[in-house]
């Protein structure tokens, strides 16, 4: 079966952009592209075009997500996958691969009705090298584990997961039991890979305002967290998550606000996924909840 290999771009829609242009450079140190298309522009985390397209339409949520097959083969076998487990797909026009900045490209929605795209074949800009919006002590780790991961809205998590696994061909399992605090109920999210990055993305299974909770960008260099971190303390922009270390992915982190109101988790030292599944109760330290009402209020220390 055709399988997808990366979790290739996003598409946000936004009310501020000149507060989208300031946060993305100078706050997470992001290359802002802006190419006079009037509705959009566009961030770079590496030589490819852009990783992140920023729709200036006023809606602050996701507006797709970008997942990549390696190539003409697996995108025709995607088509069979999808037709043969029911989903309704477009392949997009001329004009909509022109936009995206690839060679190929489907559109249809995940069982949680999050817009989802198929794509093979995008531009990489080798001439054109990666420029940080502002001083970076390293760059983004990007490469084969794409962007990086994001928490999706899921109203049937088994739904999705049988979806991911079966059509998408990813895999994945429950890798966290977290107290909810204040319930006797406990968060069992359920994390998907498709490449060597520990999760692309998961579901958490409970009501989200948006369609995305958060994105995960992952750095090269722990000086540039830490760095980052003084920007957003110096900025008072929130922090939800405050640093600490998970226990799945083992990645040192900590979680702010954007300006449309959701998630941008910052991490470095990720370790790389394993085949087998196991679960955890807390994180390995720190990670407690500083800023409420990001949907990320679960008790992560033990």
């Amino acid at each position: 079966m055709a399988k997808v290999t990366e979790f290739g771009y996003l598409g946000i829609g936004v009310k501020d952009g000149d507060a989208w242009r300031e946060f993305a450079s100078q706050v997470v140190g992001m290359e802002v592209l802006d190419e006079g298309d009037g509705d959009r522009f566009y961030l770079r985390m590496d030589n490819q075009h852009h990783r992140i397209v920023v729709n200036l339409h006023g809606d602050d949520d996701m507006d797709f997500i970008g997942w990549r097959v390696a190539g003409p083969e697996e995108f025709d076998e995607m088509k069979r996958q999808l037709d043969a487990a029911g989903v309704d797909w477009k392949q997009a026009d001329g004009e909509e691969r022109k936009e995206r900045m690839v060679l190929d490209l489907l559109k249809f929605k995940d069982p949680g009705g999050n817009p989802t795209e198929i794509y093979h074949g995008p531009r990489i800009e080798t001439f054109l090298p990666f420029h940080p919006g502002r001083r970076m002590y390293g760059r983004f780790l990007t490469g084969t584990g794409g962007v990086g991961h994001c928490i999706l809205r899921q109203d049937d998590v088994q739904k999705a997961y049988r979806f991911y696994t079966d059509v998408l061909g990813m895999r994945g399992s429950v890798e966290y039991n977290l107290p909810i605090p204040g319930t006797p109920m406990t968060a069992s999210p359920v994390f998907m890979h498709c490449n060597d990055r520990d999760h692309s993305v998961a579901f958490l299974g409970a009501p989200m305002a948006k369609r995305i909770n958060h994105l995960m960008i992952e750095v090269e260099n722990m000086d540039d967290v830490g760095y980052t971190l003084d920007i957003v303390r110096k900025r008072k922009i929130p922090v939800a998550i405050q640093p600490g270390k998970h226990s799945n992915d083992q990645m040192w982190s900590f979680y702010m606000g954007n300006p449309s109101g959701w998630l941008w988790e910052y991490g470095w030292g990720a370790r790389k996924a394993t085949h087998q599944s196991e679960y955890y109760v807390a994180d390995v330290w720190g990670h407690g909840v500083e800023a409420t009402g990001f949907g990320m209020d679960l008790e992560m220390q033990a």
